[in-house]
């Protein structure tokens, strides 16, 4: 909330929710009796994160839209730096990481396989070290709703539609607490 005040824009925030054991319907429910730019949609069942933030995209609103995971590893401040990107021209800002700090050299190797891999049978590429964490400018949110896809890969379905895209770099924090 406090970044995307200083943005000083209209925004809303969409929660595209699984079913959960925890609070956190709850909490979302209680920050939105409070603002109501805060949204939530919930699923009768486990769609899966692919699926939710697919539904959180079709249903916003807005001349653009930035994903981000609720558990705010990715830094919400990076959204600043997307918003002007998008101010500038381009259709797609995405974070990129140049550190991957309290990551086991596993996982960064599976990431750099897994890359290495989709980037040479994909017709479209995929930058390396990017996640979800990105906006994309209403013609993008667009084009996706066209493809009628429910639970698509959403790095390749962006790269698919085509744009202008630019990369936001920055460091990842290790994660505060969960998994």
């Amino acid at each position: 909330l406090a970044v995307l005040k200083k943005l000083r824009c209209e925004y809303e925030i969409i929660f595209a929710m699984d079913p959960s054991r925890d609070r956190t319907r709850e909490m979302i429910l209680e920050y939105r009796a409070k603002n109501p730019s805060i949204k939530l949609l919930e699923f009768s069942r486990r769609f899966g994160q692919p699926a939710a933030t697919l539904a959180g995209i079709h249903y916003c609103t807005g001349d653009a839209c930035i994903i981000i995971d609720a558990d705010l590893q990715d830094p919400p401040e990076l959204m600043e730096a997307m918003v002007e990107k998008w101010q500038e021209g381009y259709h797609v800002a995405f974070g990129q990481r140049v550190s991957r700090t309290g990551e086991t050299w596993v996982k960064i190797l599976v990431s750099y396989v897994g890359y290495w891999v989709i980037n040479r049978i994909s017709q479209v590429a995929i930058p390396r070290n990017t996640g979800d964490f990105r906006l994309i400018s209403r013609e993008v949110i667009e084009e996706l709703r066209g493809l009628k896809e429910g639970h698509g890969f959403l790095r390749g379905l962006v790269g698919f539609v085509g744009f202008s895209q630019v990369a936001v770099p920055y460091s990842r924090d290790p994660r505060l607490a969960g998994q």
